[in-house]
């Protein structure tokens, strides 16, 4: 479904990823885990095409990032720190926008079902500019969702949740995996991790250096597997 070989990434004079080879199945969930800094973010936006990559091959669906980047870009929702909305549009005036961008059909009715699902139903026709940051984030997770995408990319999806809305968030990871989605979620929320994805790949100084499967579940088996790797830093 994904596959990397020999990413790498400069700034400058400093290298960012130091050739991440990935290999990622259709319908895994997937969290990168590592220190700040480790490069996991980087990971995230060359995948979703927000940046290019220095050097290394990018493939998705056998489809190459530098020549489908089109085709490769409809198949991907992107929840980044950024909520991508419109702040003085409301709910459904940016996710029907959004939904044009990509030829959703019956986009307003598509809308109102995700707003709904999110919660904010008493809030469709507020300009966003209104909302808190949970509430922000809840729009937004409609708004990657709103085409129904083949790969979700997640960046610190969790990051100023009340617990609600992580719930929210978590089931529809969990319902967007077992509908075929395959699901990339960069995070430091060990606990969310470990209930909602299948695989842990831990990068460190723009290098992978473990990859685990998420047998146990148990967050202290993780934590330990995490510290083995990033100790003496």
């Amino acid at each position: 479904m994904i596959e990397t070989k020999g990413l790498v990434k400069t700034i400058g004079d400093k290298m960012i990823l130091r050739g991440i080879n990935l290999s990622i199945k259709k319908g895994e969930t997937v969290a990168i885990l590592g220190p700040n800094g480790a490069g996991k973010s980087t990971v995230l936006k060359i995948l979703g095409g927000l940046i290019k990559a220095s050097s290394g091959e990018v493939k998705v669906n056998g489809l190459d990032l530098k020549k489908d980047s089109y085709d490769v870009k409809r198949k991907i929702g992107f929840l980044a720190h950024n909520s991508f909305l419109y702040d003085h549009l409301t709910p459904l005036e940016n996710l029907k926008f959004f939904g044009k961008l990509y030829g959703v059909e019956n986009v307003e009715e598509r809308a109102k079902q995700l707003i709904d699902e999110v919660g904010l139903s008493f809030f469709t026709h507020d300009p966003v500019r209104s909302f808190s940051r949970g509430m922000m984030q809840r729009i937004a997770i409609a708004r990657a969702i709103i085409h129904q995408p083949e790969i979700l990319l997640f960046d610190e999806p969790h990051t100023g949740l009340d617990q609600q809305a992580i719930k929210l968030l978590n089931d529809v990871i969990l319902r967007m995996r077992d509908e075929g989605s395959t699901i990339l979620m960069v995070t430091h929320d060990f606990q969310q991790a470990i209930e909602t994805c299948d695989r842990f790949i831990i990068i460190k100084n723009g290098k992978i250096v473990d990859d685990l499967q998420n047998v146990e579940r148990n967050i202290d088996t993780i934590t330990e597997k995490y510290m083995e790797q990033v100790s003496g830093l």
